[in-house]
């Protein structure tokens, strides 16, 4: 390591103008960056991390942002030093893209949807380096080639649409990296990306770092994420930083409590092992010292068997139907009462698909469904309604499930009214008792979901679930967009209800340590099959089909001693779910390959 830093953060203070006057949203951070280290700025929502890396590129000014302290010093690649909060906007955008690169959180807010790949790669080349548009576009060619995007002379001619996330993901990398800058900044640029495809960017970002040399400043609240990526780690806590070290130091020996606390909510994958039951995790500065394991009944409660659901794929000048998506394809399984059954995949394998066709928000095209001995499938809209007494579901995003114009207390009042089931007077009592129990202030039943955080808002999701005592959840990755601490809330407060109401749910999550810690039992899906399905000890500990052990191998471990290779992931690409009308799939087909655990022996595509 190089004695002189590349960026020099000093005592930087951010502040905010809004209705309720000034907000502070950094108050006083400083921290160095040298050439080839990857420094992970870690911290919660609202801790001020991406704002800290807004300011090195001087874009939180048009964030209504504004500077009011400290100083940025940057050394440019001709040796001079300038500091970034004095810079004009001429210097700042020959800078902007060439010496500092930038990974958003967002890959489809990143990119221009109405420009091809070539156009907006070869822009900032020809821009910052002054070339020829033949020599950016052969520039274009070798970096997609360095993120591995297949086929890039192809890609060369598609739109944004036209790529899946982790494709759009390289693309935003290739395009930081297209002019080699001495500094990447890269803001939560694996929080929206399955494990497999997660593992492969860090890896890349990690072997990029070598080649180039190029100095990363790497923003994220996954404290499995820092261990695979960081030298040091700086942790942010409410505008300042609280603690600053070596990531095995931070890790193994962590001083302060907002980190203790930090670490200590995060799921390991394989802290269960040997346990037969999920457990609540143990937080810091709670009452949880007795652990009570959450055991489940052999009574069962929903019997799915030969689940199909597709869509039809329309073209042609009469928009006919020429082909279909085959989003769930045979699947079986059962829950029994007071059980988690964890259904697990990337995006697009149809776990999603698979939840929603159970309470029929998607129309399956065949199989059964059978909930407390009704086949939900061949019942009536009326008689629909009335199953959906005692299934719920709770959605991946609570914003979007909230109505953002009615009161809490009215939100989850609705369901209690519709089906008429209570007395005024007992409804409020009723709403009083959910908020008790989720732990929200009653004084929050007269807000507007806007006026909570995401962690709050998902707990009122999860009051509405309760209101009307259903005996299933169906939680469609419920806790996936929640930071680390808040996550360990919801999950415990989710297995303390299943443990005093004897609640079933299936849950719908990519996030395999979180999957390890709650489940029962567990469904690996892929392409539309349950590929692999038993106990959650089975599945974790003696994972038997091809693509379990990939999706196992891929998940990245609180432990910087535990880093992957880039040499061990080999991810074979996802074959289309599209097939022709009239096409007649396989019969799924399993071998119990111990007791309670059954892989798949029908060609599964992988």
């Amino acid at each position: 390591m190089l004695d002189n830093p590349i960026t020099r953060v000093e005592k930087l203070q951010v502040q905010f103008e809004t209705k309720e006057g000034v907000v502070t949203g950094v108050e006083d951070v400083s921290f160095e960056i040298y050439p080839g280290e990857t420094v992970c700025v870690v911290g919660e929502s609202g801790s001020g991390k991406s704002v800290s890396s807004l300011s090195l590129m001087r874009l939180v000014e048009f964030g209504g942002g504004e500077i009011t302290n400290g100083k940025l010093i940057f050394d440019r690649k001709h040796g001079e030093s300038v500091n970034l909060t004095e810079a004009n906007q001429n210097e700042m955008s020959g800078i902007r893209g060439n010496e500092i690169g930038m990974i958003f959180q967002e890959p489809m807010t990143a990119l221009n949807p109405v420009l091809t790949v070539e156009r907006q790669l070869t822009e900032g080349l020809r821009f910052h380096k002054k070339i020829s548009k033949n020599k950016a576009r052969e520039r274009a060619i070798e970096i997609l080639k360095q993120v591995r995007l297949p086929e890039p002379e192809k890609r060369m001619k598609q739109y944004p649409h036209e790529l899946s996330g982790g494709m759009r993901q390289r693309l935003v990398i290739a395009m930081a990296m297209a002019c080699e800058p001495r500094l990447l900044i890269a803001d939560e640029p694996t929080t929206a990306l399955d494990v497999t495809i997660q593992a492969e960017i860090l890896a890349l970002m990690d072997r990029l770092k070598k080649e180039t040399g190029t100095a990363v400043l790497f923003i994220t609240h996954d404290m499995a994420v820092v261990a695979q990526m960081a030298d040091r780690v700086v942790v942010m806590y409410r505008g300042n930083k609280v603690e600053e070290g070596k990531v095995e130091e931070i890790f193994e020996n962590p001083q302060h409590e907002y980190t203790q606390a930090l670490l200590a909510a995060v799921p390991k994958l394989g802290e269960m092992k040997g346990k037969s039951f999920p457990e609540p995790m143990r937080l810091l500065g709670t009452e949880n010292d007795a652990i009570v394991p959450i055991k489940d009944t052999e009574e069962p409660l929903l019997t799915v068997k030969n689940l199909t659901a597709r869509f039809p794929v329309k073209g042609g000048l009469f928009r006919r139907t020429f082909a279909y998506v085959h989003a769930v394809e045979d699947i079986s399984f059962d829950i029994k009462k007071g059980q988690t059954l964890s259904l697990v995949g990337e995006s697009g394998c149809g776990k999603s698909t698979a939840g929603r066709a159970l309470i029929r928000l998607v129309e399956p095209q065949g199989g059964s469904v059978n909930l407390d001995g009704k086949d939900i499938l061949e019942l009536s809209a009326k008689s629909m309604q009335e199953a959906r007494l005692n299934i719920q579901m709770i959605f991946q995003d609570p914003f979007a499930s909230l109505n953002p114009q009615m009161q809490l207390f009215d939100q989850v009042a609705e369901p209690l009214r519709n089906y008429k089931t209570m007395i005024s007077d007992d409804i409020n009592k009723r709403i009083e008792m959910l908020f008790d129990r989720v732990e929200l202030p009653r004084s929050f039943m007269r807000r507007f979901p806007h006026e909570l955080s995401g962690g709050q808002r998902q707990r009122v999701a999860i009051a509405r679930a309760l209101a009307l005592n259903p005996k299933l959840i169906i939680a469609d990755e419920a806790v996936s967009a929640l930071d680390v601490s808040v996550q360990a809330q919801v999950l415990n407060l989710m297995m303390e209800l299943q443990s005093e109401l004897g609640l079933s749910f299936l849950f719908i999550s990519h996030d395999m340590a979180v999957v390890e810690r709650v489940s029962h039992r567990v469904g690996v899906m892929y392409l539309g099959r349950i590929v692999e399905i038993g106990s959650r000890s089975a599945v974790f500990e003696n994972p038997q089909h091809d693509y379990t052990k990939a999706l196992l191998k891929a998940v990245p471990i609180a432990d910087p001693r535990k880093r992957k290779k880039e040499k061990d992931l080999n991810f074979k690409p996802i074959p289309s779910p599209i097939h022709p009308k009239g096409y007649v799939p396989e019969i799924s087909e399993y071998k119990e390959v111990s007791p309670d655990h059954f892989v798949l022996t029908t060609d599964s595509g992988y």
